[in-house]
């Protein structure tokens, strides 16, 4: 029995008043760059229950232009490098970043009813940088990185199964393996924007463009 969908998303609600709260954002106090309201709102999205808020939609183009995403982490952001993820160079995200080296991230913490869209070009990081990124992570994440072959074709979950559990041998005694694809990422900003949701739909819209040597704020219609 398959079930009707468009009677399924009839019945569901966009910031149910149970689940959501829409707090009011003034953009005129937005301060001058966007890194500083971005750590706010990711502090507020944690304080407001919100499980992963450091999931992201990544999107990237391959060399036919076509566009593809995918969740990512976050691996941090700062005013020098800006926001970072992490990935194998080898990796269909990987090889698109290597002839389209731009992206764009998405977060959305529906608690809040908030977006923040991100894009820019995208650099790799030193290889020690890379693998110190990797090795202050989990066993299970060194596990996962020194399994590689992501976006490869799988024979079985049998051929998975056996590398992982090779893998995680090998993680556990050597916690310093390097995994050599492994790559952390930094995306630089051309421009940042920041979406607060409004129950009567009056959404606010900032979007920050970076200029020479400082950040433009404009407004965008929602």
């Amino acid at each position: 029995m398959t079930s009707d969908l468009p009677s399924l998303l009839r019945t569901l609600r966009v910031w149910a008043p149970e689940a959501t709260s829409l707090p009011a954002f003034d953009p005129d106090g937005a301060p001058a760059s966007p890194l500083p309201l971005f750590a706010a709102w990711f502090a507020e999205a944690v304080a407001a229950g919100e499980r992963e808020p450091h999931t992201v939609s990544l999107a990237t183009a391959g060399e036919d232009g076509l566009p593809d995403v995918r969740i990512v982490m976050l691996h941090g952001a700062d005013e020098r490098h800006g926001w970072s993820f992490a990935s194998h160079a080898t990796s269909r995200k990987g090889r698109q970043l290597a002839v389209r080296p731009y992206a764009a991230l998405a977060f959305y913490w529906p608690s809040l009813g908030r977006q923040v869209r991100v894009r820019g070009r995208v650099t790799s990081a030193p290889d020690t940088e890379s693998q110190a990124d990797l090795h202050a992570r989990s066993t299970g994440a060194l596990a996962a990185a020194l399994t590689g072959r992501q976006s490869e074709v799988l024979p079985s979950v049998g051929d998975l199964a056996a590398a992982s559990e090779e893998a995680w041998e090998r993680a556990v005694a050597d916690p310093a393996a390097p995994a050599p694809t492994w790559t952390l990422y930094r995306l630089a900003p051309d421009a940042v924007e920041f979406f607060q949701g409004d129950e009567r739909r009056r959404h606010v819209r900032l979007e920050y463009r970076r200029g020479e040597g400082s950040w433009e704020k404009v407004l965008l219609w929602p």
